[in-house]
């Protein structure tokens, strides 16, 4: 494509994964579903396998990963999806601020830990028996140990993306709400950890070699310098926010600061062999976090904050439903890997919630709804997958944790969000709004009378 081509074919997928986002969640809310939903089934409606797939005068009606994976589009939509994230953890860091901290920050750290170490050693222990089953029954390494191995430690990821939308939407508070969002900033981190060290396990299977510096020391370098550089720059946009008092120049000062902290996140270099990183989540969650407990105006810039951004998520949800794969489901060995993974995750995200929070004697609610608000899946789990597929090591593994992973997605990007909605209702987090006042919202004439 020539740069005008590029140009116009950015604004025109752009403008359709908008509107066929708003349009679908017409449609889902006669099913009172999130609108999170509604925005991946539209991303799979422009996606690849549907309006992504047809085009005129060499214009794509949709948003085709294939084809754009070749072209400069790739990278416009990956800085969406890196944007949208980096506002997403900044919210996220926001809720924490020191006084509900001093209240489910012990509660919290418990139940975090212990939900992500136990759906990661289900997983780990029925695909590691799937090994062995499907090696005797076929005689073929079709799930090899050190993809299970893998596997189990994506299980310990949630999605803070969607779990965020369905309590901003439905205006959720509760005790349910005030330790799901600490817990699910709190997965990122000891996702971090178990990834590293399942990572180091694989290497060491299929190369022979043991890395204490790849298992222990850079994860938790990582871990440690994020939340040291979110810190800094939190402080550092606590006090410019002093220097400006119109709304407009803080809005803008506050997303020039988010901007700046994904690119920094981004950076990677190695010293003396040790490989340095960041983790564009923790940070922005860190920064979130000094900002909303130093700056005197913070709440109301959030809420400026989040009016702006809701297009950019929208983009990011209805790019992430786009990009899911479909062709997953023809291969019924992987699909059925993959229900595996999807069942065992669900045990021990649901128990290890359950009992964590049983253990900390936690809310009745807690306990008893906790576990189904932490099953949704993607960003994280996704990020992690690419790691695995870039590794020179794992790479021969990459393309059985690709399809598993793709397909559980699939299914909890689509389910996920309704079980948090339904959950957060249940655990009485979620009202609903008097009769009335949705009347008058939907009646247009109400504004002629008032």
């Amino acid at each position: 494509m020539t740069t005008e081509q590029l140009i116009t074919q950015i604004i025109l997928t752009v403008s359709i994964c908008m509107v066929a986002g708003l349009l679908v969640t017409r449609l889902v809310r006669l099913l009172n579903l999130p609108d999170v939903t509604a925005y991946l089934i539209a991303g799979v409606l422009v996606g690849t396998f549907c309006l992504g797939g047809i085009s005129l005068g060499g214009y794509y009606f949709g948003y085709n990963a294939v084809v754009f994976e070749n072209e400069t589009l790739n990278v416009v939509f990956d800085v969406i999806c890196d944007v949208a994230l980096g506002f997403i953890a900044f919210a996220i860091g926001s809720e924490f601020r020191w006084g509900s901290l001093k209240k489910t920050g012990r509660e919290a750290t418990v139940i975090g830990i212990i939900q992500a170490v136990a759906a990661t050693l289900l997983v780990d222990g029925a695909l590691v028996g799937a090994h062995f089953l499907l090696l005797k029954l076929t005689g073929q390494d079709i799930l090899p140990l050190p993809a299970a191995i893998m596997l189990g430690a994506i299980a310990s990821a949630t999605a803070p993306a969607a779990t965020l939308m369905v309590v901003r939407q439905y205006k959720a508070k509760g005790p349910l709400t005030s330790i799901l969002l600490p817990i699910v900033a709190l997965d990122d981190a000891v996702g971090l950890v178990l990834f590293a060290v399942s990572a180091g396990i694989a290497k060491a299977m299929l190369s022979g070699e043991v890395s204490i510096v790849s298992i222990v020391v850079e994860p938790l370098l990582e871990i440690v310098l994020s939340l040291v550089l979110g810190a800094l720059i939190g402080f550092a946009l606590s006090f410019a926010e002093n220097l400006f008092h119109s709304h407009s120049n803080r809005l803008s000062l506050s997303i020039a600061f988010v901007l700046v902290t994904v690119a920094a996140s981004m950076l990677h270099f190695e010293i003396e062999g040790v490989h340095i990183g960041f983790s564009s989540l923790l940070t922005c969650m860190m920064m979130g976090t000094i900002f909303c407990n130093f700056c005197a105006c913070s709440e109301e810039m959030m809420e400026r904050t989040d009016k702006w951004t809701k297009p950019i998520f929208i983009l990011f949800f209805v790019i992430s439903g786009a990009e899911l794969d479909l062709s997953v489901f023809l291969q019924p060995i992987f699909v059925a890997i993959g229900l595996v993974y999807i069942l065992f995750r669900s045990l021990g995200k649901y128990f290890g919630a359950r009992g964590s929070s049983m253990l900390t004697r936690s809310d009745p609610t807690i306990q008893k709804y906790l576990g189904i608000t932490l099953l949704p899946q993607a960003g994280v789990a996704l990020g992690m997958v690419t790691t695995v597929c870039a590794d020179p090591t794992l790479s021969e593994v990459g393309s059985t944790v690709r399809f598993v992973v793709l397909f559980a997605v699939l299914i909890y990007e689509v389910f996920g969000p309704m079980l948090t909605k339904w959950a957060l209702t249940r655990a009485g987090d979620i009202t609903e709004k008097p009769a009335g006042k949705t009347a008058r919202r939907r009646n247009a004439l109400h504004w002629h009378k008032s």
